[in-house]
């Protein structure tokens, strides 16, 4: 994954790279083809934000977050919404492809016998 990274406001620093390589080398593997990624990490008031793009083939996620302790773990917040967006992306394609079509072990019998209550 290729990964440009954008600070406002903020002096870049060699740990915060390094920990952003870190966390999207993992989403990296979830990924079927190279993506691109442009992260923007800014600072206003009190407020750490971090915003991203993120293209891969048919895949285009935006995502933002903010955190007021700091940078990193606003960057971690990051990461597992990203995470999250790319897994519902690949599940909803996985099922089109499926034709939509439900788990046999999900779906309960039909056997047209109806039962009683007393």
């Amino acid at each position: 994954m290729q990964i440009d990274i954008t600070f406002k406001g903020i002096a870049s620093s060699d740990a915060v790279k390094t920990h952003i390589q870190e966390k999207f080398d993992r989403l990296d593997k979830m990924l079927d083809y190279p993506a691109e990624a442009h992260i923007v990490l800014s600072e206003e008031k009190l407020r750490h934000m971090a915003d991203i793009h993120l293209t891969c083939d048919s895949i285009v996620v935006h995502a933002r977050e903010e955190a007021d302790n700091n940078l990193y773990s606003a960057i971690d917040k990051l990461s597992d919404k990203v995470r999250l967006q790319i897994r519902k992306i690949k599940d909803k394609q996985r099922r089109h492809l499926a034709g939509d079509r439900q788990s046999i072990k999900s779906s309960a019998p039909d056997s047209g016998v109806q039962t009683a209550q007393l």
